[in-house]
């Protein structure tokens, strides 16, 4: 524990430093949480250890041309070797490096392979996410326990249903309607229209093999509905700068939806540049009363007192917080009766994509540069098992004419190499699998014995891999995969398994589990820990399996359900 000398309680006493609820963390969840709890009359603190971000203000990057960066958009070599890990990140450039961390500020021990991605300033990673807002089918809920391979879950389709709706609506989701059992529908927007030859995919997959390919459900805002006019936030306008910082709010993130709509309560305050050390327990109340703050910049420490407590550090870091929330009742972390805490950390498999070319089409043109990809959804041990692995595996994909730099084209001079740049090349089609992975408690993370940060806390131990069932997936993507675009007339088909460490798919899950059994999970149904009731965790943190769709719009869900359960409870007197 740290020197309580140092302990900066205000100095007008702990009334200053006491809120309603307390959030930890910024991002997608944290978001959500800040603009439930304040719209229910909570006065809440959110705890962000990185800086600051306005919308639109803290942009620096978003409408600048290629020209007017220093390097048009590329990363040093210089810049690359200090920072092996986060330049390998999906979307990081010149353009979109203020929104992540240096490799060297923020260590931590692999024991494993792991390239732990992280985006440290109020918003999180929301400002940087990929943007995929599907559905988790009730399939995906009883999974595990049907086939044997993981923990059931508590809860099921029809206890989050009304609450995707209830996030799908107020932070703008496109997509279309396709009654598909593994990817069911939403509260849609206008889904984007697929190309010329997307169509031709979406036509033979589905009669050759009665698969859907279709277009994707993204937080990308197609058609504006009132509530996001009065969010401040616009149409999207397909400039595919999205992980720049969106002006326009054309996309969702947490700096220019959920904490704005929060702010305007006035239940809301946002401290920044605050490490969160340890959830404070009181051993005589049986409860959490606060949470313990470092300063980034000063290394001061604060308590911050709250009576319900939000975890959304994102996955990895609510595992840490909760493993360094030690006490005389919970020794080994936070409401770890069960001993699960840190156990069971899981992600997605993204190891396979593929490519090729297709003949024909052009005379077929598309009109923009679309943000948004389509998908095909799960068709892999669904109904019942029909593979030698189990889980199952969503596919993205789309296709594009070639630029000029991949036309082959020499560089030249005259009327016939200026009539060259304006037409567009052949067309070009790939596939990449997110698929499921089992949670097991081999993959976990602890703390060090010896290795601390600058601010004195135990640095965070990784020891998470692949096992045979992922080689098996990536294996049976990669050959149906092919088959598909096969059938569909691609060529020159180029098939990849790029066997990257963990965590680049940037969808760590895990370590503090939700289940029916407080002896083998840290959650209850509605995300509070077993052992200590005024704590809930609703960032990826929480999550009992993987399933195959993109996880964030189910965290979301998660959180707005937990604060409305939570507030419940506090009107009855029972938080």
């Amino acid at each position: 524990m740290p020197d309580t000398s140092k302990i900066n309680i205000n100095s007008s006493g702990q009334a200053n430093n006491t809120f309603d609820a307390i959030v930890i963390g910024s991002g997608i969840s944290g978001g959500w949480a800040a603009k439930e709890l304040c719209e229910k009359g909570m006065k809440t603190l959110v705890l962000e250890r990185g800086r600051d971000v306005e919308h639109i203000k803290d942009y620096p990057t978003a409408n600048l041309a290629p020209w007017e960066l220093r390097h048009r958009g590329w990363i040093t070599d210089e810049f690359q070797k200090e920072n092996p890990l986060i330049t390998r990140s999906s979307g990081f450039g010149e353009d979109t490096a203020h929104f992540f961390i240096k490799d060297s500020d923020h260590p931590y021990v692999q024991e494993k392979p792991f390239d732990w991605i992280r985006g440290y300033q109020v918003g999180g990673k929301s400002l940087t996410w990929g943007r995929a807002c599907a559905r988790w089918s009730p399939y995906d809920f009883t999974a595990p326990a049907r086939y044997g391979y993981g923990q059931e879950w508590p809860i099921g389709y029809d206890d989050i249903s009304s609450w995707y709706s209830h996030v799908e609506k107020f932070i703008g989701v496109c997509g279309s309607r396709d009654g598909i059992a593994s990817m069911p529908d939403g509260e849609f927007l206008s889904a984007y229209e697929l190309n010329a030859v997307e169509q031709h995919l979406q036509q033979v997959i589905k009669e050759k093999f009665n698969r859907h390919y279709v277009s994707g459900r993204w937080a990308h805002i197609s058609e504006p509905q009132q509530i996001h006019l009065d969010q401040g936030r616009g149409q999207c306008m397909n400039r595919n700068l999205c992980m720049r910082g969106c002006p326009l709010g054309g996309y969702f993130s947490s700096v220019s939806s959920t904490l704005p709509w929060a702010k305007k309560t006035g239940n809301l305050t946002i401290r920044p540049f605050s490490v969160v050390h340890s959830i404070i327990y009181d051993e005589t109340l049986g409860k959490a009363t606060g949470v313990r703050v470092i300063d980034t910049n000063t290394k001061v420490e604060t308590d911050y007192f709250a009576r319900i407590i939000f975890m959304n550090a994102s996955a990895l870091n609510t595992n840490l917080i909760l493993l360094n929330s030690t006490s005389k009742r919970f020794p080994n972390g936070l409401g770890n009766d069960s001993g699960t805490l840190g156990k069971a950390v899981c992600f997605h498999n993204y190891r396979g994509s593929m490519g090729g070319t297709v003949d024909g089409f052009l005379d077929k043109y598309y009109s923009s540069s679309k943000p948004v990809e389509c998908i095909i959804a799960n068709y892999r041990n669904v109904e019942k098992r029909d593979t030698d692995f189990v889980g199952g595996y969503t596919i993205y994909s789309g296709a594009s004419r070639q630029r000029l730099s991949e036309k082959g084209i020499e560089p030249a001079i005259g009327a016939a190499y200026k009539d060259a740049l304006c037409e567009p090349g052949g067309w070009t089609v790939y596939m990449y699998m997110q698929g499921e992975t089992i949670a097991k408690d081999s993959n976990h993370v602890r703390l060090s014995t010896d290795k601390k940060d600058q601010w004195g806390i135990p640095l965070l131990v990784t020891s998470v891999g692949y096992d045979e069932n992922d080689d098996l997936m990536v294996k049976d993507f990669l050959e149906q995969g092919k088959m598909m675009l096969e059938a569909a007339g691609v060529k020159n088909i180029h098939t990849n398994d790029n066997r990257q460490p963990p965590g680049l798919d940037i969808h760590e899950m895990g370590g503090v589990r939700m289940g029916k059994d407080p002896k083998t999970s840290m959650l209850n149904e509605w995300n509070q820990l077993h052992a200590c009731k005024n704590v809930f965790v609703t960032d990826g943190a929480c999550m009992t399996s993987t399933g195959n769709q993109s996880p964030s719009i189910l965290y979301m869900a998660f959180t707005a359900r937990a604060v409305n359960y939570a507030v419940e409870q506090m009107k009855k007197q029972q938080l």
